[in-house]
């Protein structure tokens, strides 16, 4: 019975990375000391590739104590190989609003 328990978990463990669409919904929140500055909920759709990813669609805006909006929203990313254990990655995002806001990130990282 023990089998039957596991065999989920030992099948996902299993297989492989496949590259392809996705679903990705990811909420964000603000703070600054302990005052809540608001929530954004990311709903997007994307593709990735082995090294890459492009994801976008429709953002809900909850400012703390403002009204809640639906904003366009999405992000281009990706990786690159520098050495053995060492790799850089960027991304590049963008929101819709009153003013369309855009925002970097890039990074390396040395695994063990």
């Amino acid at each position: 019975m023990k089998f039957f328990a596991i065999l989920p978990a030992a099948l996902i463990a299993a297989a492989p990375a496949v590259a392809g669409p996705y679903v990705n919904i990811e909420a964000n929140s603000g703070f600054s000391g302990s005052d809540h500055s608001g929530t954004t909920i990311d709903n997007h759709v994307g593709y990735e590739g082995s090294n890459w990813y492009v994801q976008g669609g429709p953002t809900i805006v909850a400012p703390e104590g403002g009204d809640t909006e639906i904003e366009l929203s999405g992000k281009v990313g990706g990786s690159v190989k520098l050495a053995e254990q060492l790799s850089g990655y960027g991304e590049l995002s963008f929101i819709t609003g009153g003013t369309n806001s855009y925002g970097t990130k890039v990074g390396v990282k040395y695994t063990f």
